[in-house]
């Protein structure tokens, strides 16, 4: 903001200046106010006509057109001669100003704007000004000088360009200035001017380029989002000019600052200049990839502006390539955050459509809708727009497309209303307007609104109507995969792809259609039944046909039976029917080798060389068929396989209750996991350990055999075995339970003699479990580490597992850079960890007693790795990182319930609060012991200071004589221990260090003190008694105490004897102290009952 403008002479200047040094030493306060101002020549009119339209023009922004154009004339009227002279020479000799005074009264102005705070409107305001100012008088200056601005290519040098020259001049020399203040709005007004006008000279584009390289390295954030602004234009002019000339060099042409900006954008820390930047580079097929990878900023700020700003700005989404649709689609509705799914969902249903809505209007005016204005409801467009998707990929069950027409049809109502499903829309079906409708009677079928509920009953064809579509459509699949198989049509397989998604998306709405009517219900019920037992049925289908299969019977356990029978009744039909082609071919083979052989006379030379030849040819046709026969047989047995996987899936039953499941147990699923070829023994396991969720002693018979296939089998073949182990404990905890005193255990160990313990036993299936999971944890195969980790955070999160050491192994896991290259792992255990431990407070104390341990194999990975000359900062966390992760997970305030007034809180959270000993106390004691002891190293040393220093102790001090009590106590004399013998070596350390004895000390006095005035109240009680003289009735306030927490009065006999003792009733039930009561006390007390 223009400061006043001084009218003290140079005179007085020199004297406030003499004064103000000579007091230097008496008045701190003068000396801190002195400054030295240079001298700005005399306060002239043009100086106060500039000064008073910057001082308006930093007030409102409305009114700074209006500013432009008065500044304006004052700089036309000191650059250029004045048409009409003035007649008097008073006023002529006033106002006869140059272009130099002009220049440097704007200098001045913006000088006063350098040190305004970024916080403060005006300088913001200001800057603006200025730019609308350059901007107005360039384009008035090229229109006096160049009349005929075709004619022109050099650039021309007017009032506007010289001023510019002279601000940036003045301006760039303060972009390495000390004043953090200064480089930003240095570096504001120099981007803002750079990005106002059109072009600048060359000489200072050079400078300005360089001096703004230099502020994207800047260590404040503000300066860096100004630097990258200006150098987002310098970069897009720049490579405009580097297709000119090919010999510049990579420093100075444009696209050095475009890899510098790129490289800007990928790794700045502030999501305020990856933003910015993102906003301002270039639209260039170089440059795009690294604009749309943001949809995976880390910032969601910044992801949000990728979706509702730069890809509306972008054009027509069609020039994307399929890829880039597809993820930006499915990073965006699937954002962890809601706004930038939001954002993604408006741009799907309002940008997209409307690119492909604009291209099939007609070429006439006024045909596309005005700005702002969506087109009116184009059918052809949404088949468009999910055919630009790729809708038979994007559409199946883990695809996006499914997700994003659920955004179209909740913010677009028209579509929803100009849809319609007549009759001749189900006789041609494609893979687009199946899905259509498939997703439309989704959405109607889930939304809350019970008119949008009625719009699917009005539109969709009821259930009878939409069975005789089904079975009709699924005639024409079984046709299109026999002809693929005869290779009849060699367009047929892309046709036969489209019908089956479409019978996919028909199968989808079969599960949400109302089966009230029973008509509909019987005609669903046998079209699914014939369609089962084909045995061209894609394996999708099959899974999909099962689903509506036992949804249209009964619930109730009647027509589960019912659903068994009619899938092992297909079963066996596709079997038969596979078999039945096979033995056609047989029979035919055999046929013809007889009518061979009938034919042969008796045998010659010739004849027999012939035979032998015929022999030869009839062994290769033999191993053919051969091979065909096993191919057949693999078809055969995956197919009924599949069938018998997904009946187990949807049943729920008793597996001995249900023969039917029995006779398939046994007639299929026992053969297949026998079999030697490996896919049908990996779905016959799968089968397998479906049946042992259905029953638990099938489950504890063939527990050891997937632990034996975990551990001779291939990766597929483990991932598999976890899987089902898995699903087991969670379905049947009880396997793991400990056994009863005397059981024999022998099965799993046959060394050992049966225990006659009347203690329980120990499960002999824990030890091969835990081993199972420990080498799945470290296993090289990645899609065998995944599935172990999420198999085994769901058995610690339903407390099927509590050993400690596979909770250690997961939080090594975590932070252990080998399983960098898992981001599953990383992504599950990120849930997991935080999650357990703040549900239970007896998970927290689990994780504690784990902590120090992983902190120590920790340590020593961070030095293997800097001994091995790796980079030990890129490839793992801090150490301090590791200490705060472990701090806030054993934080006993974080778990649920608990109340931070001390007030118990619901489930374990009251435990944290009362005399037990939290998970925090517990982590101490193991940090402080593994301090003190002698292999402790330097680092590791450090990083357990650090994490004592992140501890929480309690608000308020344990009651004395509990365990927490206790706790405190060895903690203090392990924190002195740990002060005496210099345990911390750094000054961080140490303060740590101290900083926590002072606060377990205080915690230590307040439990002393209250026990010592507990004790003080409990004697004065007892003197009161005896010193009773009056023989007073004695009532509640004058009767002896009963402590609530330390200690109950128990008599050591009668009334007449001597003494009795104060028992403790704590937890340890140890006696704490003794209060004697002498025979005086007890007969004065007989005697103040004898006076009532």
């Amino acid at each position: 903001m223009p400061g006043r403008v001084s009218t003290r002479n140079s005179a007085d200047s020199r004297k406030l200046s003499t004064q103000t040094l000579k007091s230097r030493t008496s008045s701190t306060r003068t000396s801190a106010l002195a400054v030295d101002i240079p001298d700005e020549g005399e306060d002239t009119s043009l100086r106060a006509r500039i000064c008073s339209i910057f001082s308006d023009a930093q007030r409102n922004v409305a009114t700074q057109r209006k500013l432009v154009i008065s500044l304006r004339k004052l700089h036309e009227e000191c650059c250029y001669e004045p048409v009409n002279p003035p007649k008097s020479k008073g006023r002529a000799t006033e106002e006869d100003f140059g272009e130099t005074e002009f220049n440097e009264e704007i200098g001045r102005c913006l000088l006063r704007v350098l040190t305004v705070k970024k916080s403060e409107p005006v300088g913001d305001r200001s800057v603006r000004f200025l730019g609308q100012f350059l901007k107005h008088a360039s384009e008035k200056d090229n229109a006096i000088a160049q009349p005929d601005a075709d004619t022109t290519d050099a650039f021309p040098e007017t009032p506007a360009s010289r001023l510019t020259s002279y601000i940036l001049n003045l301006l760039l020399p303060l972009l390495v200035a000390k004043d953090k203040t200064v480089r930003f709005r240095a570096t504001q007004i120099i981007s803002h001017i750079v990005n106002t006008l059109d072009s600048i000279d060359d000489e200072l584009f050079q400078l300005v380029r360089l001096g703004l390289l230099k502020r994207i390295r800047d260590k404040e954030s503000a300066v860096r989002v100004q630097a990258v602004l200006g150098l987002g234009r310098l970069a897009d002019d720049g490579d405009n000019e580097n297709d000119n000339s090919d010999d510049s060099d990579d420093e100075s042409s444009g696209s050095g600052i475009l890899e510098k900006l790129l490289d800007i954008l990928q790794n700045d820390p502030s999501a305020d200049v990856r933003r910015s930047l993102l906003m301002n580079l270039p639209f260039a097929p170089a440059t795009l990839p690294y604009l749309l990878e943001r949809a995976r900023d880390c910032d969601a700020a910044t992801r949000r502006a990728l979706y509702s700003r730069l890809l509306p700005a972008l054009g027509d989404f069609r020039h994307l390539s399929l890829t880039h649709r597809e993820k930006l689609l499915r990073w965006g509705l699937r954002d962890r955050d809601e706004n930038v799914r939001k954002a993604t969902a408006r741009l799907f249903r309002e940008r997209w459509i409307e690119d492909c809505a604009i291209s099939r209007l007609p070429d006439e005016e006024g045909a596309a809708p005005p700005p702002g204005q969506l087109s009116a409801p184009n059918y052809d467009a949404l088949l468009e727009l999910l055919e630009r998707i790729d809708v038979v990929n994007s559409g199946v069950e883990s695809g996006i497309a499914f997700e994003a027409m659920q955004a179209f049809w909740e913010g677009r109502p028209d579509y929803r209303e100009d849809i319609s499903f007549e009759d001749p829309f189900w006789d041609e079906l494609t893979a687009e307007s199946i899905f259509v409708a498939r997703t439309f009677n989704a959405f109607c079928r889930h939304s809350g609104d019970s008119m949008v509920q009625s719009m699917a009953e009005d539109k969709m064809p009821e259930v009878t109507k939409f069975a005789f579509i089904l079975q009709r459509h699924l005639n024409v699949l079984i046709e299109g995969v026999q002809k693929v198989a005869l290779e009849q049509d060699p367009d047929a397989e892309e046709d036969t792809v489209q019908q089956e998604f479409a019978v996919e998306q028909l199968l989808h709405i079969a599960l949400t259609l109302d089966y009230s009517d029973e008509i509909g219900r019987r005609k669903m019920f046998s079209t699914m039944r014939e369609s089962l037992a084909m045995p061209e049925l894609p394996e999708e289908c099959t899974k999909l046909v099962i689903e509506v299969l036992r949804m249209v019977c009964d619930p109730n356990p009647a027509g589960e039976r019912e659903f068994c029978g009619i899938v092992l009744e297909a079963i066996a039909e596709v079997h038969d029917t596979i078999i039945g082609d096979d033995s056609s071919v047989k029979d035919e083979s055999f046929h013809s080798a007889r009518s061979e052989m009938s034919d042969e006379s008796t045998p010659t030379k010739a004849k027999k060389v012939k035979k032998s030849k015929s022999s030869s040819s009839e062994d290769g046709e033999e191993g053919a068929q051969d091979e065909e026969k096993a191919v057949r047989e693999i078809m055969v047995n995956m197919k009924c396989l599949h069938i018998a996987q997904c009946m187990l899936q949807n049943v729920q039953c008793d597996l001995e209750q249900n023969s039917d499941l029995v006779t398939m147990l046994n007639n299929l699923v026992v053969p297949a996991v026998r079999s030697q070829e490996a896919p049908i023994r990996e779905r016959g396991l799968l089968c397998l350990g479906l049946c042992c969720l259905l029953s638990k002693n099938l489950a504890a018979e063939n527990l050891t055999l997937f632990l034996h296939c975990f551990a001779k089998g291939h990766e597929a073949l483990q991932a598999i075995a976890i899987q089902i182990i898995s699903d087991i404990l969670i379905t049947h905890p009880s396997l793991l339970a400990p056994l009863p005193p005397g059981a024999d255990t022998t099965t799993a160990s046959p060394t050992k003699s049966p225990s006659k313990s009347n203690d329980p036993q120990a499960n002999p299936l824990l030890k091969p479990i835990y081993k199972l999971y420990t080498r799945a944890l470290s296993s090289p195969h990645l899609s065998v580490q995944t599935p172990a980790t999420t198999a085994l955070s769901k058995l610690y999160l339903s407390s099927v597992f509590k050993d400690p050491a596979l909770l250690h192994s997961l939080v090594l896991a975590f932070f252990n850079p080998d399983t960098r290259a898992n981001p599953h792992l990383r992504q599950a255990l990120t849930y997991f960890l935080p999650v357990y431990c703040h549900s239970r407070a007896e998970n927290q104390l689990r994780l504690a007693r784990v902590a120090v341990g992983a902190l120590r194999v920790l340590v020593g990975v961070r030095e293997e790795l800097e001994v091995d000359g790796e980079g030990a900062e890129e490839d793992m966390v801090g150490l301090a990182v590791v200490a705060g992760c472990l701090a806030e997970w054993t934080d006993p305030r974080r778990v649920v319930g608990f109340s931070s007034d001390g007030a118990a809180g619901s489930g374990d959270a009251s435990k944290v609060v009362s005399g037990d000993v939290n998970a925090h106390m517990l982590l101490a004691e193991d940090v402080l012991e593994r301090v003190g002891a002698s292999g402790c190293g330097k680092e590791e040393r450090k990083a357990l200071l650090t994490l004592l220093a992140k501890l929480a102790l309690p608000n308020a001090a344990p009651p004395a004589g509990s365990p927490a009590a206790e706790a405190l106590g060895r903690i203090v004399a392990s924190t002195e221990e740990a002060l005496e013998g210099k345990a911390a070596a750094d000054a961080t350390s140490r303060n740590a260090l101290n900083k926590f004895h002072c606060a377990v000390t205080k915690l230590v006095g307040a439990i002393e003190t209250s026990e010592a005035g507990h004790e003080e109240t409990l004697m004065e009680s007892v003197e009161r008694g005896g010193d009773d003289e009056e023989g007073a009735v004695m009532d509640d306030d004058t009767a002896l105490p009963a402590p609530e927490a330390e200690g109950t009065i128990m008599p050591a006999g009668d009334l007449d004897d001597a003494e009795s003792t104060v028992i403790d009733s704590g937890r340890n039930g140890r006696i704490s102290r003794e209060a004697t009561i002498t025979d005086d006390t007890v007969d004065s007390l007989l005697e103040s009952d004898e006076n009532v």
